[in-house]
């Protein structure tokens, strides 16, 4: 079973002010800031004798397992009640200042009933103060080595009933010596009850898809047969801290009680009666579609105790049930009735968390344990903030009969006291609900014709096994028989024919008579005479108004087939008109009578699926895909549709794809880099996605060509020229500028910036450089004043 989270502990302690406090005890409460000090230190009153209310640890156990859960339960006799409560755990000899002082942790059940306390959190009080008659809570022991522990309750009534050190509201367990390990720690009390009595187990499951919604499974759900006992101190079916037994884990994994029972009935001396119910498909319906499973079951002073269990299915091993439920009381009488709400429990074979986690056991074996909130985050009963699991279940056991002379102190207000006891109802069918089969056939004819014993059969067909591991039961039955007419209990039998058919009715209008024959086949060996009769007969009605209005018809004919083959459905029978009314009115007789017909209950067939297949490939090579995997449908097509889905799809995520080099077009190439002579001019290109994953490089971004210039003139006459060509050129642009201002008077540029940084290192770069438009005109016809960009090569040297 998956680790168990521990829930934050908390430290909070705010004024509590309480009617009936002292103003002493209020001015000392005052002073201290002790832990959960205040709710201990309230001085009252309390009557002697006083018994109405009490506090049990579910087995009455005097010793208790470190680590092991307990269920608490404080309860009102009726017709008593009480409004408010507080429950605690106390260290013994300590006085509850401390957060030390308290031992163990409880659990709350149930949200609605039960809290725990605001200034003292490791204490559980009412959730709203109501009418009640009984609380539950779990309580989880402490660890080894801390000694005895005290539990105390207050309730709260009309005042209030403080703290009692002993009595009725108290109760002391002690922690178990290691040498015990092993023991049960549930001493039981001998019962001193008389006579015997009988009692139903009703079981209410309250798990579906409307209470519990996560992960609910819908198709699949439903609770296992009950399996359990009346029985003796001697024997325990399973217990919290306790391991499983193969039986109980068969009921926990498979929802098969087979094993269950072979083991409650080896133990026949400490048995008294073996307690089964059916299994419900789906797991819940309402009660006015379907009743609530029930067994009866018996009890005495020797085997006062009863335990059950049932599968929550599917799951990994997850029950409900009670274990040593006590139905003797310390009056020396029987419990009316017992009333109790479930939550699950886990068997400690399967570490699965979900309903439908695949198969994996639990190695080693744990200890059986209740199930909580904070098991494991993908479990459906998950709830971060650690609250109560919602109740899945409620079963109750009431008594229906008395049998026997009663020795019970106090008196009993139920006369339920009978002569005899009637025996507990059979159930017939032990069939794992892992096997499904069609309905019995009808009974073969008996194998011998005489009045010899012979033996006659019936069928089912195996439609199903949801669980090779859980084997299925024959599928004939046979059940010994003799020819017709025989009988075992007549030592001189006579062997008789099957009955004739009925004779016609005597009369063709109103009431008659019919009768029907049958004949010795074979006489009693000892020479007696027959005395079975051969002929009987019956009154039949045929045709009742008879009058020239009535027409005559013909009896009914046999009634057809159901049609439905479970459930209500309806059948029809027919008969004929012989004769129409003398006087040539229209016959008003019915030809044609229906009415209601009820066969077996209709049960809900899960789909049988074949496993989930393998994932396939993903549908690209890299990237984001789908992915699809499928099963199949392995029921029989009479089991009714399947809406259950075949295939599933999902994403899936290979590597990236490569991504290539993405480039910009190559730019104008620039001016030949000499005035004179060969040179070389360039372009570029930049890169506008970088290759990734993979992906195509990128190529050259500059590219060099060469160009040529008139041929450059040699000596002072060169130089010369040059510096004439230079000043002309001075004096063009400067012309130009000229007659730009006088274009456009309110455009003013800012001066060159300086040139970027060369784009490369070697092999030709560029470099930019910007001249921004300082003034420009309001007017929209100056539309060539713009900022202006000019481009140079560089590092032009090879790499």
């Amino acid at each position: 079973s998956p680790p168990r989270l521990s829930p934050p502990s908390l430290a909070l302690t705010f004024p509590l002010v309480a009617k009936g406090f002292s103003d002493e005890t209020l001015e000392k409460a005052a002073k201290s800031e002790g832990y959960c000090s205040r709710i201990l230190r309230a001085q009252g009153t309390r009557r002697e004798g006083y018994n109405e209310f009490s506090l049990r640890v579910e087995g009455d156990p005097e010793f208790y397992k470190p680590g092991n859960s307990y269920r608490v339960t404080l309860s009102a006799a009726t017709p008593a009640y009480f409004r408010g409560f507080t429950l605690i755990a106390l260290k013994e000899g300590k006085e509850g200042d401390k957060e030390e002082d308290h031992a163990g942790t409880f659990q709350i059940i149930d949200e609605e009933e039960t809290q725990f306390m605001s200034n003292c959190p490791v204490a559980v009080t009412e959730s709203t103060p109501r009418r009640r008659t009984r609380i539950q809570v779990f309580w989880t022991a402490p660890p080894a080595g801390t000694g005895c522990v005290i539990l105390k309750a207050s309730i709260v009534q009309k005042r209030i009933i403080y703290f009692q050190d002993e009595g009725s509201l108290t109760k002391k367990i002690c922690e178990q010596d290691s040498a015990l390990e092993g023991v049960t720690d549930k001493p039981i009390l001998d019962c001193c009850a008389c006579g015997t009595a009988k009692y139903r187990l009703t079981f209410y499951g309250n798990w579906s898809e409307k209470t519990h919604p996560k992960d609910f499974p819908r198709r699949t759900n439903h609770w296992s047969a009950i399996i359990g006992s009346s029985h003796s101190k001697n024997y325990i079916l399973w217990e919290y801290g306790g391991y499983a037994s193969e039986g109980v884990k068969q009921v926990a994994e498979l929802g098969s009680p087979v094993k269950m029972e072979e083991e409650i009935r080896q133990q026949s001396d400490e048995v008294l009666t073996v307690i089964k119910a059916k299994a419900q498909w789906p797991a819940w319906q309402p009660l006015n579609v379907r009743a609530a499973p029930s067994a009866e079951f018996s009890v005495d002073r020797h085997r006062h105790l009863m335990s059950f269990l049932t599968m929550l299915g599917p799951s990994p091993d997850w029950n409900v049930g009670l274990s040593a439920e006590d139905l003797c009381t310390k009056d020396c009488g029987w419990v009316q009735k017992v009333v109790q709400d479930l939550i699950p429990w886990d068997a400690g074979t399967d570490s699965g968390v979900t309903y439908e986690s695949p198969n994996k056991p639990t190695v080693p074996q744990e200890k059986i344990r209740p199930l909580t909130s904070l098991d494991h985050p993908q479990s459906p009963f998950y709830d971060p903030e650690g609250g109560s699991i919602k109740l899945v279940a409620r079963v109750v056991i009431e008594r229906i009969a008395r049998k026997g002379e009663q020795c019970n102190i106090v008196p009993d207000n139920i006369d339920d006291i009978v002569a005899d006891l009637a025996p507990e109802e059979k159930e017939e069918d032990d069939t794992p609900e892992t096997c499904i089969y069609s309905n019995w056939s009808p009974w073969s004819a008996c194998s011998s014709s005489t009045c010899e014993k012979g033996k006659r059969m019936r069928q089912r067909m195996l439609k199903a096994q949801l669980d090779l591991s859980v084997p299925c039961p024959d599928t004939q039955d046979f059940q010994p028989c003799m020819g017709p007419g025989c009988s075992d209990e007549d030592g001189s039998t006579c062997m008789m024919s099957d009955w004739i058919t009925w004779s016609p009715c005597s009369v063709s209008c109103g009431m008659g008579t019919r009768s029907r024959e049958r004949y010795v086949k074979q006489f009693p060996e000892d020479g007696s005479m027959c005395k079975v009769p051969t002929e009987e007969t019956e009154k039949c009605i045929v045709n009742e108004e008879c009058s020239p209005s009535s027409c005559l018809v013909t009896e009914w004919g046999e009634w057809d087939e159901c049609s439905a083959s479970c459930g209500t459905g309806m059948k029809r029978r027919h008969r004929m008109i012989k004769m129409t009314p003398a006087d040539g009115s229209m016959c008003k007789a019915e030809t044609t009578e229906a009415e209601k017909c009820m066969m077996p209950e209709c049960h809900t067939i899960p789909c049988l699926l074949s496993p989930w297949s393998e994932w396939s490939d993903c549908s690209v090579t890299c990237g984001k895909g789908m992915r699809t995997r499928q099963r199949m449908l392995k029921s029989a097509a009479e089991l009714g549709d399947c809406n259950e889905e075949l295939e599933q799809a999902e994403k899936c995520m290979l590597p990236e794809c490569p991504i290539d080099c993405e480039l910009t077009e190559w730019s104008q190439w620039s001016e030949c880099n000499t005035s004179c002579g060969k040179g070389h001019m360039i372009r570029t290109r930049m890169i506008k996605t970088e290759p990734q994953f993979g992906g195509a490089a990128c190529p050259e971004t500059v590219q060099r060509s060469k160009c040529r210039v008139r041929k450059c003139l040699r000596g002072a006459g060169m130089e010369k020229r040059r510096w004439k060509e230079s000043r002309e050129k001075r004096r063009s642009e400067q012309a130009k500028k000229n007659l730009d201002s006088e274009q456009y008077p309110v455009c003013r540029l800012k001066p060159w910036t300086a040139w970027t940084e060369c784009s490369t290192l070697c092999g030709g770069g560029i470099q930019e450089r910007y001249m921004m438009v300082k003034k420009r005109s309001k007017s929209t016809q100056f539309t060539s004043c713009k900022d202006k960009k000019e481009l140079r090569a560089c590092n032009v040297h090879p790499c």
